[in-house]
């Protein structure tokens, strides 16, 4: 085989590595001791909830602002705070994600668009899963039914060699909060209000894999 041949091949395996999600991952953790939200959420993060609207607003200022209009323009309905639709539980599978990152952060643009990875819907008993498979930070935990139109996510995040994320309040440093919702066909958004990247508002768009695809 040629070196042109042998280079060509590579890369196809490449591709084929970049569309194919990884196997389906262990739970994020052991399962809460509670399957209402509210019984497990934190005061701090609670408040980060409770101001969901304003992290949307000051975010998607600054990063218009920042003379991002364009780039959040070709985001559509991922950005609308207001796009949440009935049936907001995404269905058990792999997922294709995308991360925007809205408001600056140390250090950091007033809007990043970071390249698509793998994430994963899992089923844990009464509670769906999710777990971000490939990047750096690695957010897992578990998605609560808080009414039609979103559920809650409490998770924690792994990082370096951990093999898991830690269970939701084990390292409060670790733990993430957000909101699932439904933004169209088979389109899915987590939105995670004040982070701890100091940015005001991270949205994850979740878009399942097509078997094949």
């Amino acid at each position: 085989m040629s070196r042109a041949a042998a280079a060509l091949l590579l890369l196809a395996l490449l591709l084929a590595a970049c569309r194919t999600p990884p196997p389906t991952p262990p739970p994020p953790a052991e399962r809460p001791r509670a399957e209402d939200w509210r019984a497990l959420v934190l005061a701090a993060d609670r408040d980060r909830l409770d101001r969901l609207d304003a992290a949307w607003r000051e975010g998607l200022a600054e990063a218009r602002a920042g003379r991002f209009g364009a780039q959040l323009r070709a985001l559509g309905s991922l950005l609308d705070a207001g796009a949440g639709l009935p049936r907001a539980a995404p269905p058990p599978g792999p997922y294709r994600c995308r991360m925007v990152r809205l408001g600056a952060g140390p250090s950091r643009a007033a809007f990043t668009l970071y390249p698509d990875f793998f994430c994963h819907v899992g089923v844990e008993g009464a509670l769906l899963s999710f777990t971000k498979q490939t990047g750096s930070d690695l957010p897992g935990g578990y998605l609560f039914e808080d009414d039609d139109r979103r559920l809650i996510f409490l998770g924690g995040t792994a990082r370096g060699a951990d093999s898991l994320p830690p269970p939701y309040g084990a390292d409060p440093e670790r733990d993430v909060v957000g909101v699932v919702e439904r933004i169209g066909p088979f389109r899915y958004r987590l939105a995670m209000p004040w982070p701890r990247s100091g940015a005001k508002l991270e949205l994850l768009e979740l878009v399942p894999v097509v078997a094949g695809g």
